[in-house]
């Protein structure tokens, strides 16, 4: 299986971003991701054996979920792999916290994951031109609760991402299902 812990938006964010990137869309071109698909990735660990599936959500278990309010508020760019995308100009300290703690228990329980530095991003646009310059965007307010693990699966030529576990902070509950 193909997993990642991600960020996961709820129906309203998921909308506000479909609409960024629509407005990206023509300024840029692209293959915009399918909204049902939009998140922000905490750590890829791409393909994991079905029988490793329990070691990796018992090291996710280990992690606390944090409540965070994040703004995503800077559009941009990454020319190298053409990726246009939203981001936080101010990333929450406790989102960037649960991104390095959940790859520390990953990697205290022998777990490969893509060690590339963590982005808060979530990526809007691929096989992207490069704009003249980016557009001011609406603001885009997530209230973050918790992470999930995804699995990534190729439906009808399209990539299709399903959750498999959510951990949630205390007393919330989980609003998303994709």
């Amino acid at each position: 299986m193909r997993l990642f812990f991600a960020l996961w938006p709820d129906e309203g964010v998921r909308a506000q971003l479909a609409h960024w990137s629509r407005e990206l869309k023509a300024l840029c071109g692209g293959r915009p991701t399918r909204a049902p698909n939009l998140h922000l990735t905490l750590a890829f660990l791409g393909t994991v054996e079905a029988g490793r599936v329990a070691d990796v959500e018992r090291a996710a278990g280990a992690v606390a979920p944090v409540a965070a309010a994040l703004l995503l508020d800077r559009p941009g760019f990454w020319k190298s792999n053409r990726i246009a995308w939203a981001g936080a100009s101010a990333p929450p300290a406790a989102i960037e916290r649960l991104a390095l703690d959940l790859r520390g228990a990953l990697a205290r329980a022998g777990i490969d994951f893509d060690a590339k530095p963590f982005a808060t991003h979530v990526t809007l646009l691929r096989g992207a031109r490069e704009p003249s310059a980016m557009p001011a965007l609406t603001p885009v307010r997530w209230e973050v609760d918790g992470f999930v693990l995804a699995r990534s699966r190729l439906q009808a030529g399209a990539g299709r991402y399903e959750i498999v576990n959510a951990w949630q902070v205390p007393g919330r509950v989980f609003r998303t299902r994709c």
